[in-house]
């Protein structure tokens, strides 16, 4: 069996696999050190372009399985890459406790007006009333129920907050007071203390969170994304954080990354910009190792493999 390799995650993977598997290693220009004709698995890395996800293709017409280490794929699912016949698999749930933690820091930053707070101490002033909240009985809109809004939700709940999510298919979740279904959610807009966007991105959610949605919440709302910058609309926010309909925001992703410099969003008033961070930690890289690993024995070995994705529908 023939596999196609990353070279910045080789070395972790290869002495991990039967002595009798083979390895091409590809670069992330899409070079490709041996000949990848009869490779049947890719495993992809973080950054993948599309040039270079293109070109491994065109080398490899007997890829059978392909394992990308996100889990958001949209950038993946191209017509080029659609035509072929391949099982997908990504990272979902690698990223799920870096990103909860992430939320939970926007949340309390917010809460605590911790931007305001270190302002004072940069100006050397000593001032107190500032409007500073606790978290307990706020509500918690998560749209998007899976994985990473799970791992939200278990923390959040540590903090007494009410939680609602979001699921295609709705149910009972541990740590959630309730799950709606994909249209049920925009009645509780109105009640919504914090909202967070932890869905995938496809042609259903692009522009999701339009201004429709954001003139439904609470003056005191506080949005953030930790998803994909399309599900937000952009123009949508930047009037609705300018005109003050909700109280403030934090972006970890946004449409066009990096984002540039002369981009309006980076002096929207009360919008918290991190550069598609929230993921970050040592631990994902280990976390991806793993999953990939375990999905090889299974597919070694004739198993269903985890985190499928369904091309059709984008996750």
């Amino acid at each position: 069996m023939k596999i196609i390799l990353p070279i910045e995650i080789a070395a972790e993977i290869e002495p991990h696999l039967p002595s009798d598997t083979k390895f091409v290693l590809v670069d992330s220009d899409g070079n490709l050190d041996h000949d990848a004709t009869d490779a049947e698995i890719y495993l992809s890395w973080f950054f993948l372009k599309n040039p270079v996800l293109h070109r491994v293709l065109a080398a490899a017409p007997a890829l059978r399985w392909h394992h990308a280490p996100n889990a958001g794929v949209n950038h993946i699912l191209t017509p080029t890459y659609l035509e072929r016949d391949l099982i997908l698999t990504n990272g979902a749930g690698v990223h799920a406790i870096p990103i909860a933690e992430f939320v939970l820091t926007y949340i309390l930053a917010h809460a605590k007006n911790l931007a305001d707070l270190q302002a004072l101490q940069a100006e050397h002033q000593w001032k107190r009333g500032f409007p500073i909240q606790e978290l307990t009985d706020a509500t918690l809109l998560i749209i998007g129920a899976g994985g990473i809004g799970q791992a939200i939700a278990a923390r959040a709940k540590a903090f007494g907050m009410k939680i609602i999510g979001t699921r295609r298919h709705p149910q009972e979740l541990e740590n959630f007071d309730k799950v709606v279904g994909v249209d049920e959610w925009r009645s509780h807009l109105p009640e919504a203390d914090y909202i967070v966007v932890a869905t995938p991105l496809t042609t259903e959610t692009q522009n999701l969170i339009n201004e429709e949605v954001l003139r439904s919440l609470p003056p005191h709302a506080y949005l953030i994304n930790i998803a994909r910058g399309a599900v937000v609309n952009e123009p949508a926010l930047i009037k609705a954080l300018t005109e003050g309909w909700i109280a403030g925001a934090a972006l970890d992703t946004v449409v066009t990354e990096p984002l540039p410099s002369d981009s309006p969003l980076w002096s929207v008033p009360n919008l918290f910009i991190t550069p598609h961070c929230s993921g970050h930690s040592p631990k994902v890289k280990q976390r991806s190792v793993e999953l990939f690993l375990d999905n090889f024995h299974r597919y070694h070995t004739g198993q269903p493999l985890r985190n499928v994705v369904d091309k059709q529908s984008g996750y």
